[in-house]
């Protein structure tokens, strides 16, 4: 079965709607203040892939959670 552009679009667009997802997930959950995660989250909002790849290179991560 051959794919069209429209399915590999949208394709690539859930991916990169679920890694921004995680990437705003792991920024709430992380140490930082209050400003520096509302911050993290407009750029990752704003600029979705070029945010998201700041973020995994820089960005504060979430803190392990203990059980």
């Amino acid at each position: 079965m051959e794919m069209n552009m429209f399915q590999l679009t949208g394709f690539g667009g859930l991916i990169i709607l679920a890694l921004d997802l995680w990437a705003i997930i792991s920024v709430i959950g992380s140490s930082a203040s209050t400003g520096k995660k509302v911050l993290w989250s407009l750029l990752i909002i704003f600029l979705p892939i070029v945010g998201f790849v700041i973020w995994l290179l820089i960005g504060p991560r979430s803190t392990a959670r203990r059980i």
